[in-house]
């Protein structure tokens, strides 16, 4: 059975006639009967009725008929996949990103990106790593944007950007004059940190292990942007990446103040499927990144 015999056939189905048919399919018609005999006799069965006047379908012929159309059809996207991949960068990229990096990253990285790939619009699911891990499994996603550590098999990843974690203090904070924040100091603060689940909250944790003692007092939240809102009124403090500090995102209500060195920091990568066909696409959106110049981050390129 091959595509052409399909054809064949459908062309037949469409003009109810041989000779028609095979005109429709620039073929001679003893050619175009002999490849519709021969698929009859492989599949055992009459596709269509042979009249003196005209070709109608049996009724098994009818559902091969449609199916052959399907198939046709799914042919024809192969060859439009075929003719995307020959410029991968022409094609939208479905890319997941965290919840402590996205608002962060893309308004700056959209305007970098547009002048590397003009071609290439972003489809951005925003969620926290477990969730965007399985969506790049299953192939919901491209490439994702994640924090370091982060290895699985099948997964190639590519290291970005590290950025240092930052002590966010309302203006009436009793460290609103300090120069730098020992982490092993937030013990004995009321820390506003995003709800479990999110990669931040975790890495926070890491770097400041006096906030998992029993009577450490921490609260959480939805946003990063809800906690520095919660800050602003007095309900604590945070700590929030250098990304999210930078002029645009900075209140007259707020002080931000470094940690001591060594500073606590993160790491953050692209991952995407080993068979992820298109390597151009990873390599424009890692220079975009590396081009956008986003305030508090050191780019690894």
């Amino acid at each position: 059975m091959t595509l052409n015999e399909l054809r064949f056939i459908v062309a037949v189905a469409q003009e109810r006639n041989f000779r028609r048919a095979a005109e429709k399919s620039f073929i001679s018609q003893p050619a175009l009967s002999l490849a519709i005999q021969k698929l009859e006799e492989e599949l055992g069965l009459k596709i269509f009725e042979r009249g003196n006047s005209e070709v109608t379908p049996t009724t098994v012929g009818i559902a091969i008929i449609e199916q052959a159309q399907r198939v046709l059809e799914e042919a024809g996207q192969i060859r439009e996949i075929a003719k995307q991949g020959q410029n991968q960068l022409s094609t939208p990229l479905r890319v997941g990103i965290i919840h402590s990096a996205g608002p962060y990253l893309l308004p700056d990285l959209i305007p970098a990106l547009k002048k590397i790939a003009p071609q290439m619009a972003l489809e951005v699911e925003e969620n926290i790593t477990a969730n965007l891990e399985s969506q790049l499994r299953n192939g919901k996603l491209d490439v994702i944007i994640i924090a370091l550590p982060f290895s699985d098999n099948g997964i190639l990843s590519r290291a970005l950007y590290d950025e240092n974690f930052e002590v966010v203090v309302n203006n009436e904070h009793h460290w609103v004059s300090r120069r730098s924040i020992k982490p092993q100091e937030l013990a004995g603060e009321k820390v506003l940190l995003l709800d479990s689940g999110h990669c931040f909250s975790n890495q926070v944790a890491e770097a400041c292990p006096d906030l998992q003692r029993k009577g450490a007092e921490t609260q959480h939240g939805t946003s990063l942007e809800t906690i520095r809102n919660m800050v602003a009124s007095g309900l604590g403090i945070t700590v929030l990446p250098a990304s999210a500090n930078s002029a645009r995102y900075r209140s007259r209500l707020l002080k931000v103040i470094p940690f001591t060195k060594p500073m606590p920091a993160r790491r953050i990568a692209l991952a995407w499927r080993k068979s992820f066909a298109r390597t151009q696409a990873i390599d424009a959106l890692a220079a975009a990144i590396n081009a956008a110049k986003i305030t508090g981050i050191q780019t690894l390129e």
